[in-house]
């Protein structure tokens, strides 16, 4: 039994997500064997070679992978799946556009964001908002899954010697064009990958709140910065600082939340942090009842003086 996962990657460097879900493989038993598709990825394939547990990468190498097309890169899946017992991806927004179209092309049933293995056949994955875990098992040739990184570690950067190994592109579709991208750049830590999350929700009352009274505790961390719906839809902060069902699903070493309530789209998206701090006014916030520690409070006093104490 052989797994297939695909990379997620820029073209430069291999991106986190990718770790989690070779960890997920692993706990499959087999030979896991890692798609690395784009363009000019030399330096991507020789990362991903260096993965513990590793097999094997395959390298497809063309021009119009670079933009990564779920319609292009679906077409080439479907070309290797059948060497495959498993096809993993990410349950990233890259992951949850191609796996889909694999499925479909395989005519099989895609398993979505599964948070845990129980056999090579049987599943574990959150439905209801995270509030009940459904366990399916699947008879299918091939299973496609995508994996929800938060609920596995990521795998070693160092210790693994796979074998690169070229494979033939499919074809350019040229259904798709990709025109640009506009790509948020921070010197903060990726939200989704990031060890301390400091995020905050309508109690802030503005964006200009927001940043003053958050930014100066996230810099003490060095923590990536996180909101709720209602801040995002609010306009407090753009749509990739969302965590929630809707937004981001995250589980850092330590999720700092402020001013939120604790709404269940939100604790969806958190619930799974190692160490939950709450600071909010309303003693009666539902966040309260899956925090670490709470402190209620209110937060244009509470907040300064933590950064104060933190020297």
């Amino acid at each position: 039994m052989a797994i297939l996962v695909i990379a997620e990657h820029d073209n430069a460097a291999l991106k986190a997500a990718t770790l989690n879900t070779v960890t997920a493989a692993a706990k499959l038993g087999g030979d896991i064997h890692v798609l690395v598709a784009g363009a000019n990825v030399g330096a991507v394939s020789q990362a991903t070679a260096k993965l513990a547990g590793v097999a094997k990468v395959l390298v497809a190498d063309a021009p119009h992978y670079e933009a990564q097309t779920p319609e292009n890169l679906a077409v080439l899946v479907k070309t290797l799946a059948s060497g495959y017992s498993h096809v993993l991806a990410p349950a990233s927004s890259a992951g949850k556009n191609l796996s889909p179209r694999v499925a479909a092309l395989l005519d099989v049933a895609q398993i979505s964001d599964i948070v845990a293995i129980e056999a090579p056949d049987t599943f574990v994955r959150p439905i209801y908002a995270g509030n009940a875990l459904a366990t399916v098992k699947s008879a299918d040739a091939v299973k496609v899954i995508t994996v929800r990184v938060a609920a596995f570690d990521a795998v070693a950067v160092e210790g693994g010697s796979a074998a690169v190994e070229a494979v033939a592109a499919g074809p350019d579709l040229g259904f798709v064009r990709l025109l640009g991208r506009e790509i948020t750049k921070s010197a903060r830590p990726e939200l989704g990958a990031a060890k301390i999350i400091v995020s905050g929700g309508r109690g802030l009352g503005s964006g200009d709140n927001y940043r003053a009274v958050l930014e100066p505790l996230a810099d003490k961390l060095s923590a990536a910065l996180g909101a709720s719906r209602a801040a995002v839809d609010a306009g407090f902060v753009p749509n990739d600082y969302q965590v929630g069902q809707t937004g981001k699903i995250v589980a850092p070493q330590l999720y700092v939340a402020v001013g939120i309530s604790g709404a269940i789209q939100h604790l969806a998206g958190m619930k799974d942090s190692k160490v939950i701090v709450a600071i909010n006014k309303d003693a009666e916030a539902p966040i309260f009842q899956v925090a670490d520690f709470g402190l209620v409070a209110d937060l244009f006093t509470a907040v300064p003086e933590l950064v104060a104490a933190l020297g």
